[in-house]
């Protein structure tokens, strides 16, 4: 070996970089560690099993999947990028000290765009067709149509839909409903210019005054601390009394009991939800007989075989932009926590 000449794979020792998939695991996270490693050189990608071996394993971690807390984030030396393992962490994933630490925080939104606005205007359709009370009645052998018009009055293509949230999700969901004729009413906090298929766009401030507005009421925000319980029995009252609400973002952003009283008291004639204040929603609740309620137990990504690909896609793609020192995809504002 020529004097001063290092061994190839000491060069290329010091150039690794290292990854770690943080517990619980799954089968699919042992599949994206074995295509990392089959793509990707220059990385060390480590599922540690249990707490010491995560201790001793971020100390010189590069990046990161899943979820931390203070003492693992003490740990973590080097950490510059943070993927969080959904596009909505549930609360206190953001919590202070890795708010204010230095590291980039990416998440997977965008990935649930089409399936999710489907799941949307699946229960628009049912609950304007009354679907679920027909079926109880075919259950029971029973034939008899609803009566008109307090049932059967709601004709989508002449309706206004309130999508509270215009982005991906509300996005794709607005795009379907222009496609069947409906007037379309967004409300962001972030987006100023007035989006392709958005007839109309208002800031939260205004949310209070565009409820009575529209014939449905639509949901697709995050979890944030300005979000927390923000449909309560003040929100519904200012509703159309023939209007329909719609929850698919995250399930603390509504009072369940507020929408209790407010389906059973007439502020409202429906509502459909696919997630919750709590979850799974307690076998005792009174939300479960409610009138005109559809509930489906968190599921509008369920059965879809893509998503997991999609997930990986995304994976992927920032590490090849990290090793790059590029952008990376999806990167959060951690003090708002989307």
């Amino acid at each position: 070996m020529p004097k001063n000449t290092l061994p190839e794979n000491f060069t290329k020792k010091k150039k690794m970089k290292k990854f770690i998939f943080l517990p619980p695991h799954s089968n699919i996270i042992y599949e994206w560690q074995t295509r990392l490693i089959d793509i990707l050189d220059g990385w060390d990608i480590r599922v540690p099993k249990n707490r010491k071996e995560i201790l001793n394993m971020i100390e010189n971690a590069d990046a990161v999947f899943g979820t931390l807390d203070n003492e693992i984030l003490a740990h973590a030396k080097k950490l510059k990028w943070i993927q969080a393992p959904a596009a909505a962490p549930p609360a206190g994933y953001y919590f202070d000290d890795l708010i204010n630490h230095p590291a980039i925080v990416t998440n997977f939104r965008g990935i649930y765009n089409d399936h999710i606005s489907v799941h949307i205007l699946a229960l628009m359709l049912n609950l304007t067709k009354h679907i679920n009370i027909y079926i109880n009645q075919q259950n029971n052998k029973k034939w008899e149509p609803l009566e008109t018009p307090k049932f059967h009055s709601t004709f989508l293509p002449e309706s206004t839909i309130l999508i509270v949230g215009i982005g991906g999700i509300g996005h794709e969901t607005a795009r379907l409903c222009k496609a069947i004729g409906m007037e379309v009413i967004g409300i962001d906090e972030r987006i100023k210019e007035k989006p392709k298929y958005v007839d109309k766009l208002f800031s939260p401030s205004e949310l209070d005054k565009q409820l009575k507005n529209a014939d449905f009421v639509v949901l697709t925000i995050p979890h944030t601390p300005k979000t927390e319980g923000l449909f309560n029995l003040e929100k519904f009252k200012l509703m159309k009394e023939s209007a329909y609400f719609i929850n698919i973002g995250r399930g603390m952003t509504t009072k369940l009991d507020d929408l209790n009283k407010a389906l059973r008291n007439g502020y409202i004639r429906g509502a459909g939800l696919d997630v919750y204040e709590i979850e799974p929603l307690p076998i005792n609740h009174p939300l479960w007989n409610a009138p005109n309620i559809i509930l489906t137990p968190h599921i509008a990504t369920h059965g879809d075989l893509n998503i997991d690909e999609r997930r990986f896609e995304i994976i992927l793609e920032n590490f090849r932009r990290f090793e790059n020192n590029k952008n990376l995809l999806n990167v959060v504002n951690k003090s708002l926590w989307y």
